[in-house]
């Protein structure tokens, strides 16, 4: 079957050439999904590209093209280029207008950190929005790492959330707020998180690490999987919503996620919008552990 953009819909492609296989039965190859029934995955997929096709051909280009193994700076400037083509495009476009006009509410404090000899504790502390991730947020957290980043008697790194959830995402109501596509691909790629805690991640391997639960979407999920330790709580619902707003992954999932578990059960994540439990990311590489010790 073919959709718009040139997204083919079939049975029988080749696993490596295919964007994802999915199937009814367990599997351990990443290049495969198990639905309950393949056959309402193949209906929902086939309606969510038609609706969305630019940004799922977007997705499917910019995840073929990543070298998983190469540069972390090199896959971000691909992802954010893609999404400020996707942003200036009429999907998004569709969904400014269908929300309207909106407000982001300045909440003090959106991270906190805090020091216990050696450790540095960043949290994200928008709890009454699900820690939904914002530009003063962003910012936050970036002066926060830097003591990490610079101080070499910091050895480990722990990111956590305050409130029900880890982080939800993008806050929805900022979106559309920026100057123009190319500054904000700009202060994506000259402010980015995700380089910073990969960098920090190089250092410090597994001493830097993200605790997860409740709601852990979007850029929320794209950032933490840059630490070199995952935990989540068994609570926890993952997923990468952004297709729904005519994007892709902006915060660096592409990267992030696709080295953890490769380009074909990213890009399922990103097409088909579904969530997945603690459980199912523990099996596909996601996270590393679960534990239900977590502090919220």
């Amino acid at each position: 079957m073919e959709l718009p953009a040139g997204i083919r819909v079939g049975v029988d492609i080749p696993a490596d050439a295919a964007t994802f296989t999915l199937t009814e039965h367990p599997a351990e190859d990443r290049r495969v999904v198990t639905v309950d029934s393949v056959e309402r995955a193949l209906d929902e997929l086939t309606e969510r590209c038609r609706t969305w096709p630019q940004a799922a051909a977007v997705c499917d280009d910019v995840l073929r093209s990543l070298d998983p193994a190469g540069p972390t700076r090199t896959g971000l400037i691909t992802e954010s280029l893609a999404y400020s083509t996707l942003q200036s495009g009429p999907e998004f476009g569709r969904w400014l207008a269908e929300r309207g006009p909106a407000t982001v509410p300045l909440l003090p404090e959106p991270v906190q950190a805090h020091r216990e000899g050696n450790t540095l504790h960043v949290r994200f502390n928008r709890p009454q929005r699900h820690n939904a991730f914002s530009t003063d947020a962003r910012g936050a957290l970036l002066e926060a790492l830097e003591v990490a980043r610079l101080d070499p008697s910091v050895d480990e790194v722990v990111l956590g959330g305050n409130g029900r959830s880890f982080c939800s995402g993008g806050d929805l109501a900022e979106f559309g707020s920026f100057a123009d596509p190319a500054s904000a691909h700009l202060a994506r790629t000259r402010h980015s998180p995700a380089l910073v805690l990969d960098e920090i991640t190089e250092r410090l391997g597994r001493r830097c690490r993200a605790e997860l639960h409740g709601q852990v979407l979007g850029s929320g999920l794209e950032m933490a999987c840059y630490c070199g330790w995952v935990s989540c709580h068994p609570d926890a619902t993952i997923g990468l919503p952004e297709l729904a707003l005519g994007l892709i992954p902006g915060a660096g999932g592409t990267v992030s996620i696709t080295r953890r578990i490769g380009r074909w059960r990213t890009a399922y994540l990103v097409l088909s919008g579904r969530t997945i439990d603690a459980a199912t990311a523990l099996g596909w590489g996601l996270i590393d552990e679960i534990g239900e010790s977590i502090s919220r």
